[in-house]
């Protein structure tokens, strides 16, 4: 499959560096040729410099034969004529587009083929607060990611030393909840993956990886660390569209205050909001969180666009009481370093990206995707296909599936019942398969499973 990706800032360049190793033709243009040189020679990709919406440029990279065109670049204008010229004189069939003007979006109709021929529309702002959101509802989740319209939810937390389930074997998770129906899909343990067994035992500080429906997903968690109560005062640090559009998000159900530091902005948005308390002034001033009363709030969320300013106003309101705070940070190397310290969860927005453009390159029927540890994992909705003969995986039980290494299936979903993966649920066509892959090596190897074939005997 040849992609063509617009492009090479962070979304773009994770992107490619996703898609790389997996034996897609890539192909990535920009006009930047110090951050071409910087990609290429880490990754086996091919580069064009140019701007993306040029005619000329889109045929030199490979327009006219491109499977999936992916416009990620800073300017929405340039990502819809890239998409408006691929249609036009390329006919490239999938075409994708970064778009982030709230403007372009509440225009109902005008992303159709008629019109704006964009086959998938991106918004890394609404992924990133839809995400935040998540982590909100369920305090003490390091990740919540929704599977089959919703219906089932993965779950990553820490385990702590007070949790019940700290210091026993898995197979007594049962034991602790026989109406909960939950599957442990994986523990990373000082950064290794460890595939769960029935006598594997949890460890204080495991980073483990849960499937449940969505009602049981509370329950499940208080398993692993004493329940928390839930969050109602909220500080939001940063009135940009991701601050803003949370806020709006949140303020029905939570007491909200937002710091801005622009003085129009923040007046702006106090004339948007309705019940949130809009405040003027720097994140990271220590006497105005004091004043603002920090220490009795339950949550804090850095959401400037400044990781600098992120990380210090996230360190300054954990240290001053606050009981969850979340960071926006761009730089992965950042990311890295600081989640799991002082900053319980920092957020990385072109990692949300990228996972929602993933489940739209995959070759097998993939309805969703969400990529893990910063890439290095993966979690995986595919909807099985054909009968016996034409499917690796139609008719067989879970424990007859002959898995890639590292790979477990976590749920089925069949209409409205959703089956924790036991190992002796047989799959059936129609099926949403729920999968997690520690590895994210066996990316292809899984996506082969779901394929169909004239026979395969």
């Amino acid at each position: 499959m040849k992609i063509l990706i617009l492009g090479a800032g962070q979304v773009g360049g994770t992107l490619a560096e996703n898609l790389a190793n997996e034996e897609f033709d890539i192909t990535l243009v920009d006009n930047d040729p110090d951050r071409l040189k910087e990609l290429s020679d880490r990754l086996d990709i091919q580069t064009i410099e140019g701007w993306a919406a040029h005619p000329d440029v889109l045929r030199q990279a490979g327009s006219d034969d491109a499977d999936i065109v992916v416009a990620v670049t800073s300017s929405d204008e340039v990502n819809m004529i890239a998409c408006q010229v691929c249609y036009s004189l390329f006919r490239t069939p999938t075409k994708i587009a970064r778009v982030r003007s709230q403007s372009y979006l509440d225009r109902e109709g005008f992303f159709s083929r008629e019109h704006m021929p964009i086959d998938v529309l991106i918004n890394p702002e609404q992924v990133v607060t839809d995400h935040i959101n998540e982590l909100l509802k369920h305090p003490g989740a390091l990740q919540v990611l929704d599977f089959a319209d919703g219906r089932v939810q993965l779950v990553a937390m820490r385990a702590y030393y007070d949790g019940p389930l700290v210091g026993q074997a898995l197979k007594t998770l049962r034991q602790h909840m026989p109406r909960a129906e939950t599957r442990v899909a994986a523990i990373f343990r000082r950064g290794r993956a460890i595939i769960p067994e029935g006598d594997t035992v949890i460890e204080v500080d495991d980073e483990v990886f849960f499937l449940a429906a969505r009602e049981h997903i509370d329950q499940v968690m208080s398993e692993l660390r004493k329940v928390e109560r839930p969050f109602k005062r909220v500080m939001i640090a940063g009135g940009g569209n991701v601050g803003a559009n949370l806020a709006e998000t949140i303020e029905d159900n939570h007491a909200v205050k937002l710091l801005e530091y622009n003085p129009r902005r923040a007046k702006y948005l106090a004339d948007r909001l309705m019940t949130t308390v809009v405040l003027q002034g720097d994140a990271t001033d220590r006497d105005l969180l004091l004043e603002e009363n920090i220490e009795q709030c339950d949550a804090f969320c850095a959401l400037t666009n400044d990781d600098e300013v992120n990380i210090m106003s996230a360190l300054l309101a954990k240290r001053l009481g606050v009981r969850q705070v979340i960071a926006l940070i761009s730089k992965p190397a950042y990311v890295d370093l600081m989640q799991g310290g002082d900053i319980d969860i920092a957020v990385s927005p072109q990692q949300a990206t990228t996972s929602s453009l993933l489940s739209h390159v995959r070759r097998a029927d993939v309805t969703k995707v969400h990529s893990l540890r910063r890439g290095a994992a993966e979690a995986m909705e595919a909807v099985a296909h054909g009968d016996e003969k034409s499917s690796r995986v139609v008719g067989r039980r879970i424990n007859e599936i002959d898995l890639p290494t590292g790979t477990t299936i976590g749920a089925v979903v069949r209409g409205n019942n959703v089956m924790i993966g036991d190992d002796d649920v047989e799959i059936e066509s129609g099926d949403h398969v729920i999968l997690f892959l520690a590895d994210k090596k066996q990316v292809r190897a899984v996506e082969r499973l779901f394929q169909v074939g004239l026979a395969f005997f």
